[in-house]
């Protein structure tokens, strides 16, 4: 009988420590993932592009690798945020300058390299939303737009999962131009920003004591997250001429709306307009005259964000270099 009772003091030991061990276990991963979620403003506030290039494909592998240990919330966001900024600040970073230089080997290697950077963020952000999405989004127009009408009821995590979704989607297909299959969901893309932007609609941006837009802070990404599905709404109204199916003149409105959104300090939809607008109607002087401006301003104008304007200013410099081209 003793040894009986040995044996199951032990076991409950053994079951006791496994548990503790668990516990433990799991409360660092759940702290380090908010001390992860803290330090994450300090890639974004970086000044250096060659040092964040190098650093950021190393912090996401790290951020991956506590999310394959514990699937939390927080990392998960952090993810898809990640893959889809890198996505937009290096890889296609890279893929304009091959595309300027008309460097068709390179180009196809980056549009391979960012379709899996984009798809990265899309599954993360996948995993922001209900589990029928990354079924249902994949189905039938009747069973996308469906789908699409139940996000009405997202609360502010659903919701930006819907914009990494939608953003990751949008950039997937732009790499992939020449596929009939990608092309097949540009009626989802669309739909997705389009009620994006409905959503936002009813949300209140942060505001001062001054009554005017505060983006400091805090508040920096929630501005940011604002003015995104304009940006990206924008470049799709943007990516042809009129004769094509592009209107300019809405455009520039989500362009402009987007400056709005974020107290005129965020460069890159500054940048945008200036160039894509400027382009597929031929203006030179707003073409000219607007990424001057973004040349003009201190990328520094907004702390929090500083990294994107450094990448503001990378293209307003290269769309200047070929200003001759676009208006011969």
């Amino acid at each position: 009988m003793r040894k009986v009772r040995r044996a199951g003091l032990v076991i409950a030991l053994v079951s006791l420590a496994t548990a503790c061990g668990s516990f433990l276990e799991n409360k660092a991963i759940d702290t380090t993932s908010e001390v992860l979620k803290r330090a994450q403003p300090a890639l974004q506030m970086e000044s250096d592009y060659e040092l964040a290039a190098a650093a950021i494909p190393g912090t996401l592998k790290t951020v991956e690798g506590f999310w394959n240990a514990m699937h939390t919330d927080t990392l998960t966001a952090i993810l898809a945020e990640g893959y889809c900024q890198y996505g937009t600040a290096f890889v296609d970073d890279e893929w304009e300058v091959a595309t300027f230089k008309h460097d068709l080997t390179r180009i196809a290697e980056l549009d391979a390299r960012a379709t899996k950077m984009y798809t990265r963020c899309l599954n993360y952000g996948l995993m922001m939303l209900p589990k029928q999405w990354s079924i249902d989004l994949f189905g039938t127009t009747d069973t996308v737009n469906k789908l699409i009408a139940t996000a009405n009821k997202f609360n502010e995590r659903q919701r930006n999962g819907l914009m990494w979704v939608a953003y990751a989607l949008g950039s997937i297909i732009n790499h992939n131009l020449s596929h009939s299959e990608y092309l097949a969901y540009i009626p989802t893309a669309k739909a997705l920003f389009e009620k994006l932007l409905q959503i936002d609609a009813k949300r209140k941006l942060p505001v001062g004591k001054d009554g005017k837009v505060d983006c400091t802070g805090n508040n920096s990404n929630k501005c940011v997250y604002m003015a995104l599905p304009h940006i990206a709404m924008g470049m799709l109204l943007s990516a042809v001429g009129k004769a094509a199916g592009g209107d300019a003149a809405a455009a520039s409105d989500q362009f402009l709306t987007a400056i709005k959104l974020t107290g005129g300090k965020m460069l890159l939809p500054k940048a945008l307009y200036g160039f894509r607008v400027g382009k597929i109607t031929q203006d030179k002087e707003l073409f000219r005259k607007t990424l001057l401006e973004v040349l003009a301003t201190n990328p520094a104008i907004w702390p929090e964000q500083r990294l994107a304007n450094e990448v503001a200013h990378r293209r307003a410099r290269r769309y200047l270099k070929v200003e001759k081209e676009i208006f011969p």
